[in-house]
């Protein structure tokens, strides 16, 4: 693979047809890490601060899903939940993946629960936080995020909607997610991912309450108190679904749980996962 010195891009394989960027830490078994969908993310952005609590204990994949960060994006790319389905699938088998843990956020967490319930056999244990992945009626956060124009002052509001902790929040911060948002092609592919009416579109990802309640892999459910894009009551919901579940809720904390407790947030997960 050739070098480069951007964190955000790392290794590249074919997954379903399509170049895919992901990045690759540590060893141990298997744990694939599914971004969210706010614009300019990328594996790196969503997850910089997980991997290296995780990467000592796990092997862990951090792909950009097609349509974000640096994964190739076909002109004809359908961006639906059975297409992102089949990426992650190609992505499995190109790198022999037989079974994997999957740690979601938010749409990424939508992905994964999908997957445990249509491809129970790749699914050991789930992680999934701020998910999305049920029906809910669409909120304003997750309403601004869908409907994001770039700007770095809407990039700016986007951020004070993800974190609780106005203070991560830095001009730095903002214009890094801003740059990422604005690189050629990607608003284009961005605006077409969540259209109106997007209520619609999070239907889409959801999963039937009935194949929730028929996945028998092991799942640790985590949520911020204060998200203003996934409703707490939705991992609520998820809690009484799924049989083998149990939630972890984070006071004080929005939709960023991953970077407002990151440290809580790693230990917990490196528990949960190492746990028979």
């Amino acid at each position: 693979m050739a070098a480069t010195q951007s964190p955000e891009i790392g290794r590249t394989v074919t997954a379903a047809g399509i170049q895919t960027n992901y990045l690759a830490e540590g060893s141990g078994p298997p744990a694939v890490l599914i971004h969210g969908s706010g614009p300019g993310v990328t594996g790196f952005a969503n997850w910089r601060f997980a991997l290296p609590v995780l990467a000592p204990h796990f092997s862990t994949y951090a792909p950009d899903m097609v349509g974000f960060g640096y994964t190739e994006r076909p002109a004809d790319q359908i961006y639906d939940l059975s297409h992102w389905l089949a990426h992650i699938i190609g992505f499995l088998d190109a790198l022999n993946i037989e079974k994997a843990h999957f740690i979601g956020n938010s749409f990424g967490g939508a992905l994964s629960l999908a997957l445990a319930a249509h491809h129970p056999e790749r699914v050991d244990k789930l992680v999934l936080m701020g998910s999305a992945g049920l029906r809910f009626d669409m909120t304003a956060g997750l309403e601004a995020v869908w409907g994001y124009e770039p700007s770095v002052e809407g990039m700016a509001a986007l951020m004070s909607i993800f974190a609780f902790n106005k203070a991560l929040v830095t001009p730095d911060l903002v214009r890094s997610r801003y740059q990422a948002s604005i690189r050629p092609g990607y608003q284009e592919t961005y605006g077409r991912m969540f259209p109106q009416p997007r209520q619609e579109q999070l239907d889409a990802l959801a999963t039937p309450e009935a194949m929730i309640s028929a996945i028998t892999a092991k799942a640790l459910i985590v949520h911020g108190r204060e998200d203003q894009v996934i409703p707490l009551e939705s991992s609520l919901r998820l809690l009484e679904l799924m049989r083998h579940s149990e939630l972890h809720v984070y006071g004080e904390c929005g939709h960023w749980t991953q970077v407002e407790r990151a440290q809580d947030f790693g230990r917990l997960v490196v528990d949960f996962l190492q746990r028979p």
